[in-house]
């Protein structure tokens, strides 16, 4: 398994992590609730949170096992799109992307989802993909689901965003999935 590899789409180029991805990912990630209020879950807080986070993706390269990507359109950073956890007795491993607030709704969700689904699973074999979100989150819902992945259960208060309970849906992708091949990117 390779690990990390350069993926490229119609629009975009899904590609390793640098250091200078920092700074960006700080101010347009970082310090934009919209970009955190639905996984509770903010890397890029800080320019030092954020320094770090690339740090240790830059340094994960060598582990086979490790997906993380910066997604570029026209040569500008607009999302990260990463899969972790890899269970290698049960073959399966989560993903997540995320989309700078400025280029929702163009369709980079399902794009770089798409093209990440089918390295992992065609290319490296991983028999199963999971993912989740937040039932409130729409938006991400329709990513997943144009990518290929498809409800797998959900969870009511299954999520604790600020110390509120939501309800979570999770999602999986296999691989051989029929609808898989009928996947066209945009």
């Amino acid at each position: 398994m390779p690990g990390t590899i350069e993926l490229k789409t119609p629009r975009l180029s899904l590609r390793r992590h640098v250091a200078k991805d920092a700074k960006e990912l700080h101010e347009n990630f970082g310090l934009n609730k919209a970009m955190y209020e639905h996984s509770g879950w903010n890397p890029y807080a800080t320019l030092e949170d954020a320094e770090k986070t690339v740090s240790h993706f830059m340094a994960s390269y060598e582990d086979p096992h490790f997906y993380g990507w910066a997604i570029e359109y026209t040569g500008k950073l607009v999302g990260t799109v990463g899969a972790y956890d890899y269970d290698a007795e049960k073959n399966t491993i989560e993903i997540g992307v995320s989309i700078e607030e400025a280029s929702w709704g163009k369709g980079f969700a399902t794009e770089a989802l798409s093209a990440a689904l089918r390295y992992l699973a065609d290319e490296e074999g991983i028999a199963t993909v999971t993912a989740w979100c937040s039932a409130d989150n729409i938006g991400s819902q329709r990513a997943l689901e144009k990518a290929g992945m498809k409800q797998s259960g959900r969870e009511d208060g299954g999520l604790e965003l600020g110390g509120t309970k939501h309800d979570k849906i999770n999602y999986a992708y296999m691989r051989g999935d029929s609808n898989a091949s009928e996947r066209r990117l945009p």
